[in-house]
């Protein structure tokens, strides 16, 4: 069939033709938004799932209906190595720009530009030189006393409720979206939390909406105990069959193309029902089929194509950034979840026994476990135990010499 009219997108954050399987989320966010609007109280949101479940593309989606109601919003993604106050910086001035034309007062969007723009000068170093000094891009003078404490707490949690005041202002909302949320640093996330408690108790205009690995909850816990009950927490999955199969025979229908049952049922074997996984799949069966309706032969010719993207571009880069002891910690890993489960799904799996496994102390392998989990590799969702961030890594680990 025509490559040109291929539908399918395994990219990384990119909207597929039909985002199946994610009504539920897109139906609570605009309840969110409507009682928001309503003065009502609301918590901030965090979406949490594997790599390849598409938490990022439900992030854009969701940004998009708050943008659809009028609400300034702005985007970042963390970085472990980098403070928050640049990036919200900018991401609250895209937002209130969003905002200013509708306001009656300029005066008042420059009053808290200025705000902005001390709270973002914070983030240079006192002793740094004028030519280092990093000078955001707003227009007007600094407005001195509130958000330029150099408390992140503080400086946080004044100026998401000034930001919230302008959005009050102009009858609508302000909505932050943060992704890769895990890799916020710990000050910053404990700030962050502070910020919205704030904003809840005062029924404040203003949302955090996050994404992260499944291990974000606890990293919001860690940094305040109060943050179990402060968001709303939403475990994005693997597709079901019916949201799976639409998501393949959707876009494909509309190019008059169909899809015989028993070559949806391999697909689905195939993929797992993970989202990035189905595109993949998808991609390479539509470019191997010659005619419609598609069979379980044009995705057996397809598979091994896919499976090789996926090895490179998917699991082999990640696996690439791991040292030697890190990726045998990794292959122990995968070793033991494949003997517990007994097929190709990945669980978690005890630090005790990996350590026995490869005959080292665990004290010893903590420096390779520490370092995944800040590669973002693998994470510890309860204690003593780790698990792959990648659906399907172990078993791509099992197949590699």
């Amino acid at each position: 069939m025509d490559p040109v009219r291929n539908p399918y997108a395994p990219g990384a954050g990119q909207r597929p033709p039909e985002l199946a399987g994610r009504d539920r989320e897109l139906d609570v966010f605009d309840v969110v938004l409507e009682r928001v609007a309503r003065g009502r109280p609301e918590r901030s949101l965090v979406l949490t799932g594997l790599r390849g479940v598409g938490k990022t593309v439900l992030l854009n989606s969701l940004r998009s209906q708050a943008i659809g109601r009028l609400w300034g919003t702005g985007k970042i993604e963390a970085r472990p190595d980098q403070s928050l106050r640049r990036p919200v910086a900018a991401a609250l001035h895209m937002a209130v720009r969003e905002l200013a034309p509708r306001h009656r007062a300029p005066d008042r969007i420059d009053d808290f530009l200025g705000v902005l723009k001390a709270f973002a000068l914070r983030s240079n170093q006192a002793n740094a030189k004028l030519r280092d000094r990093w000078q955001p891009g707003i227009d007007v003078p600094v407005k001195t006393g509130r958000a330029d404490s150099g408390d992140i707490e503080i400086d946080l949690v004044e100026l998401f409720t000034d930001a919230a005041a302008v959005a009050t202002d102009v009858g609508t909302g302000v909505a932050l979206f943060i992704d890769e949320m895990q890799d916020v640093p710990p000050d910053d996330i404990s700030a962050l939390c502070a910020a919205c408690h704030e904003l809840s108790q005062l029924g404040a205009p203003l949302i955090v909406v996050g994404a992260g690995l499944p291990h974000l909850p606890a990293v919001l816990s860690a940094a305040k105990s109060y943050s179990e009950r402060l968001f709303r927490y939403q475990r994005i999955d693997r597709l079901d069959r019916i949201a799976a199969d639409q998501a393949l025979a959707a876009p494909a229908e509309r190019e008059e193309v169909e899809y015989e049952a028993k070559a949806l049922d391999l697909l689905y074997e195939k993929s797992g029902g993970y989202p990035y996984f189905v595109q993949a799949y998808g991609k390479a069966t539509w470019d191997h089929a010659p005619r419609t309706p598609i069979t379980p032969d044009d995705v057996r010719m397809a598979a091994p194509e896919a499976e090789a993207e996926l090895a490179v571009g998917f699991f082999g880069s990640r696996f690439e950034r791991a040292t030697p002891a890190e990726r045998e910690y990794m292959r122990a890993m995968a070793t033991l979840s494949a003997a517990s489960r007994g097929d190709d799904m990945d669980i978690a799996v005890a630090t005790s026994e990996v350590a026995q496994a490869l005959g080292r102390k665990p004290a010893s392998l903590s420096p390779a476990r520490d370092a995944l989990i800040k590669k973002g590799l693998i994470y510890s969702g309860e204690r003593g135990t780790v698990a792959f961030t990648v659906p399907h890594f172990g078993r791509y680990l099992r197949t590699q010499p």
